[in-house]
């Protein structure tokens, strides 16, 4: 009886593995990818590769508190080849107030031009991959799928293999630009669960500035999955800042990787805000390939509910004078679960680098769960690298200061919440996604509006 029971999840994902080879041998037969042939053969080691490997599992080590069964047992639809039609008005909720700059919009993973707007400055190029993958072929073959990392992460190489649309990216050399690129990413959901591979390729010149923004919502209930992946190339003395906000239902399943390659004296931030999703898994791959190249990784994640949470990040440091940190910060309750597993990787060549990692949990519940794994790999002798992890509840201390100073026990419960997520906000320099995220982080909170309130 166990035996059967233990084999059923097993065959469903061997017959989820199958399903995505036979739409792949499918798509390749019917020609629908035949305006790129030169990224075929790159899509198709990417799909033996997952092939090979399948799904991951609890007994892999860098997904051991995260189970995936949901996803590689679930009949996904692809979207449909043409972008749905939604009117302006659709999308407006989901908009930052304020926020001026270019925008792409993607709906079900395919490129709505009628709902983006995409003016810039004489240089800059900004349009879908899709049209990219003809356009700009010439850069493209020398970035596109260089950076991520198909053979230890099957969910980049499904990525590759379906790669359809998403954002391409470049900035010329010396361009500041000082209003953002939001790339608003727009699931209608609906009664059939659907999965689409967002690839976005950003790629930034020599002493150049720009904010990159990467947003994911959904317009209606319904199960979904999104399989992002975004590559990202710092030029030399650049400041590059991105953003990656996961806001979607609570029955979508959000898997999505950030892998970055910073050139000398850059200096990339990266942001992470995760509210919506049932089961989220984040990835960070900065590597600081160019001497004196410095990074800020910060995240903040909310789960509650039944909501799991996973982030993952892998720090590379591989040239000497280079400096990074990671502040990740966690709020849960109900029966929700995080993961925080932070790993920094030093190279023998990587001398005097200096590295840090914090990751902060408070739990609102007593069955709210984080598992926080902080490690440190050394192989250079001249360095500075740190790391620390706390677990706790609300400092019972503080909520009677702020009551003796007149506030309601929920007042000052909220008060303290909305400050310990409001440091991870704080490092935002987009002031209208910095204020719309402090109302969506208020609403959060138990006390709901009464935080909000109270700021």
């Amino acid at each position: 009886m166990t035996a059967i029971a233990t084999a059923a999840p097993q065959t469903r994902a061997a017959a989820g593995i199958a399903r995505y080879l036979q739409r792949f041998a499918d798509a390749e037969r019917n020609g629908a990818r035949a305006s790129a042939p030169w990224f075929a053969p790159l899509r198709r080691a990417a799909m033996d590769r997952f092939a090979a490997v399948g799904f991951p599992t609890t007994r892999d080590e860098d997904w051991r508190f995260t189970n995936v069964a949901p996803i590689a047992q679930t009949e996904f639809q692809a979207a449909p080849k043409e972008a749905v039609t939604l009117a302006p008005e659709a999308i407006a909720p989901m908009l930052f107030r304020d926020l001026r700059g270019i925008r792409l919009v993607f709906v079900d993973g395919r490129f709505a031009p009628r709902l983006s707007d995409t003016p810039g400055p004489s240089g800059l190029v900004i349009r879908s991959l899709a049209a990219a993958m003809t356009a700009d072929r010439s850069a493209l073959q020398w970035h596109l799928g260089r950076y991520a990392d198909t053979q230890q992460d099957p969910f980049s190489a499904l990525n590759t293999a379906f790669l359809d649309d998403g954002a391409y990216v470049s900035v010329p050399a010396g361009a500041i630009l000082e209003d953002p690129i939001h790339l608003l990413y727009v699931s209608t959901a609906g009664g059939t669960p659907r999965i689409t591979h967002p690839r976005n390729l950003i790629v930034t010149g020599e002493n150049s500035q720009a904010s990159v923004l990467e947003d994911y919502v959904s317009l209606a209930d319904g199960m979904h999955f999104t399989n992002s992946v975004t590559e990202l190339v710092v030029g030399e003395n650049s400041v590059i800042s991105h953003y990656h906000i996961a806001r979607e239902n609570r029955q979508a399943f959000h898997i999505a990787r950030l892998r970055s390659e910073q050139a000398r004296s850059s200096n990339l931030t990266s942001h992470t805000v995760l509210l919506g999703g049932a089961l989220v898994r984040r990835n960070i791959h900065p590597v600081l390939a160019g001497e004196g190249s410095d990074c800020l990784i910060n995240g903040l994640y909310m789960p509650t509910g039944r909501q799991h949470m996973d982030n993952f990040m892998r720090v590379e440091h591989q040239s000497p004078h280079c400096s990074s940190r990671q502040e990740f910060k966690g709020i849960l309750d109900g029966q929700a679960h995080a993961v925080f597993h932070g790993r920094i990787i030093v190279h023998k060549a990587a001398q005097k680098t200096d590295a840090k990692q914090t990751n902060m949990n408070l739990l609102l519940s007593e069955e709210a769960q984080i598992d926080t794994k902080p490690q440190l790999e050394i192989y250079a002798d001249d360095v500075k690298c740190t790391h620390g992890a706390t677990i706790g509840q609300i400092n019972e201390d503080a909520v009677f200061y702020l009551r003796s100073r007149g506030l309601s026990a929920a007042a000052a419960r909220a008060l303290l919440l909305y400050a310990f997520a409001g440091e991870s906000l704080q490092h935002m320099k987009l002031a209208p996604v910095r204020r719309h995220l402090e109302t969506l982080v208020a609403e959060w909170l138990p006390q709901g509006k009464l935080a909000e309130g109270l700021v």
